[in-house]
């Protein structure tokens, strides 16, 4: 069977199984590691990607840019507390 039609007989049995509520939904905890597997595995084939300096500065730029946007994302939402309340004066003080 050729790669083309085996890719859409499994296409279609995902979607059904999703339809009927049946597929496995990956947790974070279960996709991270999976995605750490599949890194791990591809570092030792020596067919994972190599970033130039380019390609590295952006990257580093751009979770730079996604980690202060959810910080500001969690502020709006939760206002961080500047100093401790006087109840988390005491209990600090008495350990």
């Amino acid at each position: 069977m050729d790669p083309e039609k085996r890719r859409s007989i499994a296409s279609k049995g995902g979607r059904a199984a999703h339809r009927k509520g049946t597929a496995h939904r990956f947790t974070a905890e279960e996709a991270r590691a999976a995605g750490r597997k599949g890194g791990l595995r591809a570092h030792e084939k020596q067919t994972a990607h190599r970033f130039t300096s380019e390609e590295a500065r952006a990257a580093a730029a751009k979770a730079a840019r996604n980690k202060q946007q959810r910080r500001s994302e969690g502020e709006e939402a939760e206002p961080a507390a500047t100093e401790p309340s006087e109840a988390e004066s005491a209990a600090a003080e008495e350990e």
